[in-house]
């Protein structure tokens, strides 16, 4: 057994953009490159509905039909750092801070929230790594959604760690940063209708 300590390779930008367009669903986290888990139907559902629920704020703000000042994407690679580039199943801008969306990719511009809905195979990624990686990146606003156990935890930048300002279930309505303007109902990320009067 050799002493000789293990020579790491560290993934690279290039070594994605190596994968064919329409076989690239990968990340590269803490350097190495990963397959994102193939979505299930509730991780799917969830991930729609995210950016539904969320529709008043995907607009200038100030316009007609809610607070608006967001741009919103799913599955858009973006890069924190070379050995950091994720593709987050929701993330968000602030029309302040980035006035157009990049045509670039990655988009190289930090967001301003990010969400996640965990799959049964990489959770720990989420939970774990890319939780430590967008706090060193200062993201504001980290969303985890989990469809199984049908919760959704909202988690604020501060500089010790990210604090915990929120954790909801299916049938609660909660206002949830950065988007509090309004009360969601978190029911609706995991099947349930939304109520009439929302």
């Amino acid at each position: 057994m050799s002493g000789a300590p293990r020579r790491v390779v560290l993934h690279t930008l290039e070594d994605l953009l190596a994968i064919p367009e329409h076989e690239r669903f990968h990340e590269i986290i803490d350097g190495e490159l990963v397959r994102k888990a193939m979505p299930s139907a509730k991780h799917g559902h969830a991930q729609t509905s995210t950016t539904q629920l969320l529709r008043p704020f995907n607009r200038r703000p100030g316009g007609k039909g809610g607070p608006g000042g967001w741009w919103f994407a799913s599955e858009t690679e973006v890069e924190l750092s070379p050995e950091q580039l994720y593709r987050p199943d929701v993330c968000g801008w602030r029309r302040e801070r980035l006035p157009e969306l990049p045509t670039e990719a990655p988009v190289r511009v930090r967001p301003d929230w990010v969400c996640e809905i965990l799959s049964p195979s990489n959770a720990g990624n989420d939970t774990v790594k890319k939780l430590r990686s967008y706090h060193r990146h200062e993201i504001p606003h980290y969303w985890i959604i989990d469809p199984m156990a049908e919760t959704l935890t909202v988690h604020r930048f501060t500089e010790g760690g990210y604090l915990l300002v929120l954790a909801a279930e299916r049938g609660e309505r909660v206002r949830a940063e950065p988007f509090d303007a309004i009360v969601l109902q978190v029911g609706v990320l995991f099947g349930d209708d939304e109520d009439e009067d929302e």
